[in-house]
């Protein structure tokens, strides 16, 4: 079975970090690239961070904030975000996703800010940023 599982979210006070994770099964989480992507409330789901397979220069990231950093432990097939200095506006559901292949040799390994571009979702973990 293909599975995202993410964990880490919860409630936490502005300014503080926080650290979700991405465990795969069912397939190798290293050969694809991998996004995270928020839910806010009342606000369509958005690409915050996304991290190209392995092999793969790091100009292939992105992240819509600076503070928020994406990496990668392949021995673990997990990706994680980083999320620093947290705002209230970060508030939301988080999910990770595999890139999608779409017969194009290749493009499931690259970063895409499009969520019709994934093809497996995990099952999403809740952030909650207040004072």
């Amino acid at each position: 079975q293909l599975q995202l599982v993410e964990s880490g979210g919860g409630l936490e006070q502005p300014g503080r970090s926080l650290t979700l994770s991405c465990v795969a099964s069912g397939f190798t989480l290293s050969m694809f690239g991998i996004g995270w992507f928020r839910q806010g409330p009342g606000k369509e789901r958005e690409g915050v961070s996304c991290i190209a397979s392995a092999g793969l220069s790091d100009t292939y990231k992105y992240s819509v904030k600076g503070r928020f950093t994406i990496s990668r432990d392949d021995a673990k097939n997990t990706v994680y975000l980083q999320m620093n200095n947290m705002e209230p506006e970060d508030t939301g559901v988080y999910y990770c996703a595999r890139r999608r292949t779409t017969g194009v040799y290749g493009d499931h390994r690259f970063c895409s800010s499009d969520p019709g571009r994934y093809d497996v979702w995990g099952q999403g973990t809740q952030v909650t940023v207040s004072s």
